[in-house]
């Protein structure tokens, strides 16, 4: 751990957290200097091209300074229209709106920086803007996403996607997949695996002491009783059954159509949703531009925003950072609920 660590929380000390702008063609930079314009009690470390972010600021006419990181200076907040910036060089020079295979690699490295930052003490935490899947994937890198890069990346054998906004967090079973392989993928051993991580990290990072879950049927009617497929009474039921027997407070599996009610979801910390389509489109309409991205079960904290790079935006000032803030906040909130554990 690095002699200026600061995720032991000492009081007097800000905490440092990891800003990764994304892809440099989109909105990611924009979001990022909005955010400088607010003064932080944190210690806000871009990793990007300086140059990016001096261009886009002129771009926007956004007031912006930066100095570069010192990885053995005291963190201090940071003020408003300032970030501190550990330099990570583009491959070619960005133009907004118009995306460059060639410099998929550089968003990685961005990527992998602050995860080794994080790993060593360096960051208490990293907060990514958006990134472009496809345009990695044509560069040559296999890539489905942060959840999964950021997993390997740390060696963590299984994560859980989760999104949160205010009054709903959805988590997911199976994350970047075709609806044609979802029901191959739905086993008890996944399902226990990601119900217990979802579970610890309820507690460790949201401080819920007894969180209560909700699982979403995978079939239309939870099966109606296996007429309409048996992935519930077969794999479902049982194992949800065995597991309340120690001690979880689970519900379900229960028809996907009725799960997101009000009344459902004031007995609710989070649902479980069987596939990426089946609860985001539910959440993004209570909270979209104001939604968190986490990655749980990394030895890592990660938030992200809730939307994608918004190449039609980049440079003309009406990108919402609005998903940022949360994402900050949100990685604040966490840092400091694993530290009271």
């Amino acid at each position: 751990m690095s002699p200026t660590s600061n995720t032991g929380l000492n009081p007097d000390t800000p905490l440092r957290i990891a800003l990764t702008p994304g892809d440099p063609a989109g909105i990611g930079p924009d979001l990022c200097l909005q955010l400088a314009q607010q003064p932080q009690a944190v210690e806000l470390v871009a990793i990007c091209d300086p140059d990016l972010l001096q261009e886009r600021a002129h771009k926007l006419r956004l007031p912006f300074s930066h100095r570069r990181f010192d990885p053995e200076a005291r963190p201090a907040p940071t003020g408003a229209g300032e970030l501190r910036l550990l330099p990570v060089p583009l491959a070619v020079p960005a133009v907004c709106g118009r995306p460059d295979t060639a410099n998929a690699r550089y968003v990685l490295q961005t990527l992998d920086r602050a995860v080794a930052g994080c790993l060593d003490g360096t960051f208490a935490a990293m907060v990514t803007g958006p990134v472009n899947k496809a345009l990695i994937n044509e560069a040559g890198v296999p890539f489905s996403g942060h959840t999964e890069y950021l997993a390997e990346a740390t060696g963590t054998e299984k994560v859980v996607m989760l999104l949160a906004t205010e009054g709903l967090r959805v988590a997911l079973a199976t994350t970047h997949l075709p609806l044609r392989d979802v029901s191959d993928h739905i086993t008890a051993a996944l399902l226990e695996r990601i119900l217990r991580i979802l579970h610890s990290a309820l507690q460790r990072d949201f401080a819920i002491d007894r969180p209560h879950i909700t699982v979403c049927g995978l079939n239309p009617h939870a099966g109606e009783d296996g007429h309409l497929g048996r992935e519930e009474l077969d794999v479902m039921i049982p194992l949800l059954d065995r597991l309340r027997g120690e001690g979880l407070e689970l519900a379900g599996p229960l028809p996907a159509d009725t799960v997101f009610t009000r009344e459902r979801l004031q007995h609710t910390d989070a649902v479980l949703a069987m596939y990426h389509d089946q609860g985001l489109p539910v959440l993004k309409h209570m909270g979209f531009g104001r939604a968190v991205n986490i990655t749980l079960g990394l030895p890592i904290i990660r938030t992200s925003v809730d939307h994608g790079t918004a190449y039609e935006l980049a440079g003309t000032g009406r990108a919402d950072p609005g998903s940022l803030h949360a994402a900050l906040r949100q990685a604040i909130d966490m840092v400091h609920a694993r530290a009271r554990r």
